[in-house]
């Protein structure tokens, strides 16, 4: 069995750092992927999809370094789903992906 998610997209904010009590470090960002596809009329069409992620540790800070809001970035990570009950007594749910890897495609371009 396999739960692997390899997704090229850009973030659409910068990402969110935070140290939990243990000091452990926890950096999310929501990515943007768009899927072409050609309608009935045909005219390209794209569907935005959109991914929440999250990366612990020392990846936390390699997200923080190289994550910028809109900037086309790889990841490979696996889906992990979180259960909880909210402050109605409602069920909810939320899938997001746990980054095991992180590759930036574009770069800021550095001025002389």
């Amino acid at each position: 069995m396999r739960n692997s998610v390899m997704l090229i997209g850009r973030p659409g904010a910068e990402p969110e750092m935070k140290t939990l009590n243990n000091n452990q470090k926890i950096a999310r960002f929501s990515m943007a992927v768009n899927e072409p596809y050609t309608n009935a009329n045909n005219e390209r069409v794209d569907n935005t999809y959109w991914f929440n992620v999250v990366a612990w540790s020392s990846l936390a800070d390699r997200v923080m370094k190289a994550v910028k809001k809109g900037k086309l970035v790889a990841i490979e990570g696996s889906l992990r789903n979180n259960d909880w009950t909210d402050k109605e007594g409602k069920r909810r749910t939320s899938t997001e992906i746990r980054l095991t890897d992180l590759y930036p495609l574009e770069f800021d371009k550095k001025e002389d």
